[in-house]
């Protein structure tokens, strides 16, 4: 069975198995022919993307598309430069979180922001018409930009309510963990343009990861315990693709990655009120920050393109999901863990305490998710049972299914990235919330 998978996501696999050259080469024709003009491109550092990006790159040129290449870079970079070049759409070769093996093309649109669904229709509709290539003296050009990672980090350093000289004098002490990937290219940079002693740990360039790449807790037992032995401020943990961020208290402990996003919020509201929007299976800490301020949350699909259109409609100032995305649209519309970074250490700074104290500030949920290989079944088929059952109580359809109950929720979807469907339970204990899994696993069953 293929493991392609095609989504507002990116166009996901495993290389030899789904992802190969003809499918990589099909898809990539076809948002050529869907932009028509000058395109970024960057990858991570999976040892896969360097044969990706040759048949990406070479499919653009042939199509007589103008590519900017911007090297091994974080997926928010690759956003970024697009609206800095003016380009007509950006690729970033990355397969966020999948183990060594995946890849993927995340495709962008001319604002250097995810397709929006709509956006992604349009394109699919080109696959089965995109052979054409020019001829050999209308081949695009291709022009190296090694400043792209530079731009980043000074924007991240401009962005407003950073006091970049107060994070300086507070001399935080980091361990860093990048897991190899694309972040060595850029955090221990960043962070010590912010003033801090950095300690770096699995952050070689060498692309393969040594773990699980995950940013969760049952992924980072050695990053814990190397927090501890080296007695720092905080634990920053990023993805291989440098859009999700993670933290890890002074005590070796999870911060938790829907703390990520739900500090964020909290910094953010404290200094500008406004709506905030996070996707389905983000905590409800969120919804007692917004509370709290006066203001309202709003909840889309999971994925950053849905986030990102909501965001757009109500005017967000702030928003994300829960796995340790921050979006900050003062910067720009993607999930940025630089822009997460710089937010942590402005929110601490200001807070006066430690990570650990800052974490016990915010609202207390515990979130249990667990994921069902389909198999031979049908996934909606799966979740439209459920949906029949529960029908009764507060559920949402927008992405799945979400139910609501006084004491927990649950959220039944099917992966954009992975064959499986994901169950998350929320309930204000540990306790609770993996009584509830277990209950809600067997019914996926």
């Amino acid at each position: 069975m293929s493991t392609l998978m095609v989504s507002v996501s990116g166009i996901r696999g495993i290389v030899g198995d789904g992802l190969d050259p003809n499918t990589l080469i099909k898809y990539v024709s076809a948002y050529a022919d869907y932009c028509g003009g000058k395109i970024v491109v960057g990858r991570d550092a999976r040892i896969t993307g360097e044969m990706v990006y040759h048949l990406v790159v070479g499919t653009l040129l042939s199509k007589g598309i103008d590519v900017i290449d911007i090297g091994i870079t974080p997926t928010p970079t690759v956003l970024l430069t697009v609206n800095q070049q003016g380009a007509s759409g950006g690729i970033a070769i990355s397969a966020s979180h999948n183990p060594n093996e995946w890849n993927a093309l995340k495709l962008l649109n001319n604002k250097g922001e995810f397709m929006f669904p709509e956006e992604h229709k349009d394109y699919l509709a080109l696959l089965n018409n995109s052979s054409n290539y020019v001829s050999w003296d209308k081949l695009g050009k291709l022009t190296v930009d090694d400043s792209a990672l530079q731009r980043h980090i000074s924007a991240v350093l401009k962005m407003k309510y950073i006091n970049v000289d107060a994070i300086r004098k507070r001399k935080f002490r980091v361990l860093l963990d990048c897991v190899n990937g694309a972040g060595v290219y850029v955090m221990p940079e960043l962070l010590k343009e912010f003033g801090c002693e950095v300690i770096e740990y699995d952050c070689e360039k060498t692309g393969i990861f040594t773990r699980k790449p995950e940013p969760i807790p049952e992924n980072l037992t050695g990053t814990m315990e190397a927090v501890k032995t080296n007695n720092v401020d905080l634990g920053i943990v990023v993805d291989p693709d440098v859009d999700r961020i993670v933290f890890i208290t002074e005590k070796g402990e999870p911060f938790s990655e829907e703390n990520s996003v739900a500090q964020a919020i909290k910094f953010v509201l404290s200094k500008e009120k406004g709506n905030s929007v996070v996707n389905l299976s983000t905590t409800r800490a969120v919804d007692d920050i917004a509370k709290a301020e006066g203001c309202k949350v709003f909840r889309s699909p999971v994925g950053e393109a849905n986030v990102v259109k909501m965001m757009k409609e109500v005017n967000a100032v702030i928003g994300g999901e829960g796995s340790g995305g921050i979006i900050f649209p003062a910067l720009h519309y993607g999930r940025d863990a630089l822009v997460g970074t710089a937010i942590i250490l402005q929110h601490l700074l200001e807070f006066g305490g430690t990570i650990s104290e800052l974490k016990a500030e915010l609202p207390e949920y515990h979130i249990t998710k667990s994921k069902i290989e389909v198999g031979d079944k049908n996934p909606d088929k799966v979740i439209k049972k459920l949906e029949e059952k529960y029908s009764n109580f507060n559920i949402n359809t927008d992405d799945g299914l979400r139910i609501d109950f006084d004491d927990h929720w649950v959220h039944f979807r099917k992966s954009n990235t992975e064959p499986i469907i994901r169950c998350i339970v929320e309930a204000k204990t540990e306790v609770e919330a993996n009584e509830f899994i277990v209950k809600y696993f067997a019914e996926l069953e």
